[in-house]
């Protein structure tokens, strides 16, 4: 497309997806209030520029909104080998067997399964075996809750490109209001501009909220390698869609509302339950889907989204719900117009 962010000539390939961002661009710092965030409203026939706390005006009486509720770990944990070496250790995911977590592991020496990492008095972490991920390790803390431990002794794991800031508040802002299951290392981005008191006022409006959980890992945000896309699978993660929510979304259907997903983590995982249970139903277990230009949504109406990272399966998913030519003509605008990316940026409400 002539003057562009995206070159998307025939056949599709990731590089199609690769678009020039200025470090200035990718946002250091939250917007405060959560809800002064700016979002950008993509409608077929053109752009509206507004902000989060608009919400209850661009919605109507009877929409539903589900939004992602897991809660970000202190997954990054700081420590010494029994020798003094510093290590530091990332947890990524539980596995089955309780206690045993997947792990990045890091070291200024050659780190061998076997060894232990003391992370404080009451907490050591062991190195059990390598696998696809880093390593598998055991988490010991005897006494105490893991939730307890990693709240006393861990650090919120934060992107890559937000930088340290003194006095940011990362541990509070870095979380949803509405947090409640831990098990996620990065927080589901859409649901960070929401307050109480915005979710409120919804609720007056006759806005209906609902829940699903995906505790999000760190290849969420990563950039896709492969050349093409086609028929890749991404990181598993795992999600949950409870009963009352499937009520809640055909109640919606069955009065003419429409259904909104609050970030894509809730996209995936209505659209994972729908493929794994061959229609509308309750399910938990773990996704590795990945939507890309072609695909069918088949629950949601409506995304509202954070500005995502080139090259990602995210911006691909945008690029399957609103359209090639769409997602040039909305990111072009939010180059242009001063929008801020990624996490701590701003937000988009996409209609298809």
């Amino acid at each position: 497309m002539d003057g562009g962010v995206f070159d998307f000539s025939s056949p599709l390939s990731l590089d199609q997806f690769e678009f020039t961002l200025p470090r200035e661009r990718i946002a250091q710092i939250p917007a405060t209030p959560r809800d002064s965030a700016r979002l950008l409203v993509s409608r077929r026939e053109g752009i509206l520029d507004r902000n989060v706390f608009d919400l209850p005006s661009l919605l109507q009486p009877g929409d539903l909104l589900i939004f992602n509720d897991t809660r970000v770990l202190a997954a990054r944990l700081l420590g010494h080998r029994p020798t003094g070496g510093r290590m530091e250790v990332f947890l990524l995911r539980p596995v089955e067997k309780e206690g045993i977590w997947e792990a990045l592991v890091k070291s200024n020496k050659r780190v061998h399964p076997g060894g232990r990492v003391r992370i404080g008095p009451d907490f050591e972490v062991e190195i059990l075996e390598r696998c696809r991920a880093g390593f598998q390790v055991a988490l010991h803390h005897p006494g105490h809750s893991l939730e307890s431990v990693l709240d006393r002794y861990g650090r919120v794991p934060l992107p890559p490109y937000i930088e340290p800031v003194p006095g940011r508040g990362d541990r509070e802002r870095y979380q949803t209001v509405f947090a409640r299951h831990g098990g996620a290392v990065a927080a589901p981005t859409a649901g960070l501009h929401f307050t109480r008191e915005l979710l409120q006022v919804l609720h007056d409006r006759g806005i209906a909220c609902a829940w699903t959980t995906l505790h999000v890992g760190l290849g969420t945000f990563q950039p896709l390698r492969e050349l093409t896309p086609s028929g890749q699978k991404l990181h598993a993660e795992w999600c949950r869609l409870p009963t009352e929510t499937v009520t809640a979304i055909r109640e919606t259907r069955a009065r003419g509302g429409r259904v909104v997903a609050v970030g894509t983590t809730v996209a995936r995982t209505l659209e994972s339950a729908v493929r794994q249970r061959g229609g509308l139903d309750s399910w938990e277990g773990e996704t590795e889907l990945f939507l890309q230009p072609g695909d069918e949504f088949r629950v949601i109406d409506g995304l509202i989204t954070n500005f995502h990272l080139p090259r990602s399966s995210l911006l691909l998913l945008v690029a399957a719900f609103v359209g090639l030519q769409r997602l040039d003509r909305d990111y072009d605008h939010a180059l242009t117009q001063g929008y801020r990316f990624y996490s701590y940026g701003d937000a988009s409400l996409l209609w298809p």
